[in-house]
């Protein structure tokens, strides 16, 4: 069943409308060789075609909308985002991570191929982000390219993703309070979300000093899709989520329901939601795509 079901129309259609282009350039971009690495490519299209919701490159494309960027610029950026999410799933699912058998619905990578192919699919995965930022096709001037790539690679590394994957890891064995959760995920997970939408605004060519709402509305909805997502850990379907559920629970993980409650968490991802459609009050109904996506973020199933 496609993500879109069941959403309000400009959602719906702007997310399978992503989801279609995200295919095609990965599809472009991954031609399986016809010599032994044959194996390795597989592995990537099996990671990156033909599942997830697209929510990152659809933020990227969303926000480079409001300052009329190429689209077809954007969805090769929104792909470099994708690519790096991707590369992350395939290692968290990993037995010495997190050790996942399902994804997306599918077997794990490492049990749909093997742990060195998937070791080495999200290594390739990581490096061809960073490929696809620096094509002319995403960017013809090159300082833009630059500011892309550091963008991402700051997004992804010790100060961003792979810092809050850590983190996460260290939790185990220690208690964390709600202000190192809050620190945790704004790394793990809000630090590619927020990156999707610096990305739309570099291309845009909009100054630093001018992000300054963008920056609080991809930091609300950081939190709020964690939120979600610690909610439907507790409260979701396996079969919707397509992966295991009440992880964190079995692993004694201190999350945002663990420590706020489920009421409480559920109201805090609401008023992060309507806080961060007010910080794009400023452009309008050019932002009604922005502010529905942020809406669909506490109120997914999976």
């Amino acid at each position: 069943m496609s993500v879109a079901t069941a959403m309000p129309s400009l959602l719906g259609q702007a997310f399978e409308q992503v989801q279609s282009e995200v295919d095609s350039v990965f599809d472009a971009f991954l031609p399986v060789p016809d010599d032994t690495r044959a194996r390795l490519i597989e592995a990537m299209r099996y990671a990156v075609i033909g599942g997830g919701k697209r929510v990152r490159p659809l933020l990227l494309v969303a926000t480079a909308e409001l300052f009329g960027v190429n689209r077809n610029a954007a969805i090769n950026a929104g792909c470099a985002v994708e690519a790096i999410h991707a590369y992350s799933l395939i290692h968290d699912d990993l037995p010495c991570m997190d050790d996942d058998e399902m994804r997306h619905g599918k077997p794990t990578l490492h049990k749909a191929f093997d742990e060195a192919t998937a070791v080495l699919a999200g290594d390739s995965l990581h490096a061809l982000a960073f490929d696809i930022l620096t094509q002319p096709d995403t960017s013809t001037d090159p300082f833009v390219r630059a500011e892309l790539v550091a963008t991402l690679a700051r997004a992804s590394g010790h100060d961003g993703m792979a810092g809050g994957q850590m983190m996460d890891i260290v939790s185990e064995e220690q208690s964390y309070d709600l202000r190192q959760v809050t620190r945790l995920q704004q790394l793990k997970t809000g630090a590619l979300l927020a990156a999707s939408v610096e990305m739309g605004a570099v291309l845009g060519r909009v100054a630093p000093e001018g992000r300054t709402h963008l920056r609080a509305y991809a930091r609300d909805i950081g939190l709020a899709f964690q939120i979600a997502d610690d909610l439907l850990d507790v409260e979701g379907d396996e079969t919707l989520a397509g992966k295991a559920l009440r992880k964190d629970e079995e692993q004694g993980k201190q999350t945002f329901v663990t420590l706020m409650g489920v009421e409480q968490a559920r109201a805090q991802a609401t008023m992060l939601v309507e806080q961060a459609g007010d910080h794009l009050a400023t452009y309008g109904d050019d932002a009604r795509l922005l502010v529905e996506l942020a809406h669909f973020i506490v109120k997914r199933d999976h």
